[in-house]
């Protein structure tokens, strides 16, 4: 019946995703041309359905930049600065670990930790602070690093291979990799939006190198500049091959580009719609049918549309962050954290069933109630 009412092109692909078959990139440019936003939502959500019921997840987690000294000027980036600069911050181990401290008794389970790529930060300083972290609490997952870190920590810092230098970081602490740095793989963008940084096959084998050692993470997409929608595609089909490779992707958390703070020419740009980041997460959910979660990052999108997305394929809504530094200095407008009930709410209005997670998109026992006063109606990322 809902394949009756969708447009032509549409109804052959709905009919593969109901019979589990997979998409081809032809199938994914077929449903990005679409305005038929509510089938493009009806096909997201028979995946959806398929992989999590209707449970909703969040995760108790805390964002925390430990530097945004960096190396590189990316165009895009509105975080990083040069040691000179009025806005550079560098965090101290024992600030970092205070404040972790804190967001432990509220209940968190996870640090989310980024930083640039800082020029004369030691090997052991790393080491340290995650061996630091997690002697607060050894069940603190620590997912950190971005993969163009990770590659900088090995190239320049540890200088040793990379899978020497990863391993090193796991037995100090490290749980996980974030997914940021992705952007978009076409090094056409790249050259254009963060020229000098990695490149996609660097980016993902870094990650290929961690799965392969056990370990795992998510991975991203910075949509809505200067991209087609090919190569919106040809980002999306890399992520899937590697995780036929691999396995090791928990998640895909796309997010949109936010223009104010940037260089001028990409300030330009108009921020992307509401429509458009609900069909990239539709699509996105359609085409990577190996991934098991779709998050709405309600930091670049803001909680009201990420509630939205919860039909339209999504199946998390990230977590309660409560200090998000590297979209807000790039001009986002949403709330620096959300609270437990907020994310709740949230959920069960969209007509889904609420539940805390773990790092690995495990669904866990909820392991905090109360409500801080200091945290209501303070949320955001971009490590990820």
């Amino acid at each position: 019946m809902i394949a009756a009412l969708m447009e032509r092109e549409l109804r052959p692909i709905h009919d593969k995703v109901r019979a589990g078959e997979r998409i081809t990139d032809e199938d994914a440019l077929t449903l990005y041309a679409s305005h038929d936003l509510n089938a493009l939502g009806a096909i997201a959500n028979v995946v959806r359905e398929r992989k999590n019921g209707n449970v909703a997840t969040y995760l108790l987690n805390r964002y925390i930049n430990y530097a945004n000294v960096c190396i590189l000027s990316c165009q895009f980036c509105a975080f990083a600065a040069k040691k000179r600069d009025a806005h550079a911050f560098e965090l101290a181990i024992p600030e970092i670990v205070e404040t972790t401290r804190k967001a432990l008794g509220q209940g968190i389970t996870e640090i989310h930790m980024v930083g640039g790529l800082h020029p004369t930060l030691k090997a052991e300083w790393y080491l340290e602070l995650l061996r630091s972290l997690k002697a607060l609490d050894p069940n603190l997952h620590l997912k950190c690093f971005t993969a163009i870190e990770a590659r900088h920590l090995a190239d320049r810092i540890f200088k040793l291979p990379l899978q020497e230098t990863l391993a090193r970081l796991r037995e100090a602490g490290l749980g996980s990799l974030t997914g940021g740095g992705a952007e978009i793989f076409d090094q056409a963008i790249r050259d254009r939006i963060c020229r000098g940084k990695e490149t996609a096959e660097e980016y993902l084998d870094v990650h290929r190198t961690w799965h392969r050692m056990g370990g795992r993470s998510t991975c991203t997409m910075l949509f809505g500049h200067i991209e087609t929608m090919a190569q919106r595609v040809d980002h999306l089909r890399r992520l899937r091959g590697l995780q036929d490779e691999t396995h090791g992707f928990t998640g895909f958390i796309p997010f949109a580009f936010v223009p104010e703070g940037t260089t001028r020419e990409l300030r330009e740009i108009r921020p992307t719609t509401g429509f458009d980041e609900l069909r990239n997460l539709a699509v996105s959910r359609i085409y990577l049918d190996n991934f098991d979660h779709v998050t709405a990052y309600w930091v670049s999108m803001g909680l009201p549309l990420a509630q939205v997305a919860l039909g339209y394929g999504v199946d998390d809504l990230h977590g309660t962050i409560m200090e998000e530094k590297i979209f807000h200095m790039a001009g986002a407008k949403t709330p620096q954290e959300q609270t437990v009930a907020a994310l709740e709410n949230a959920i069960r209005e969209a007509g889904r069933e609420p539940m805390q997670r773990d790092s690995h998109y495990n669904r866990i026992a909820p392991t905090f109630r109360a409500v801080p006063v200091e945290m209501a109606g303070v949320g955001e990322l971009a490590g990820v």
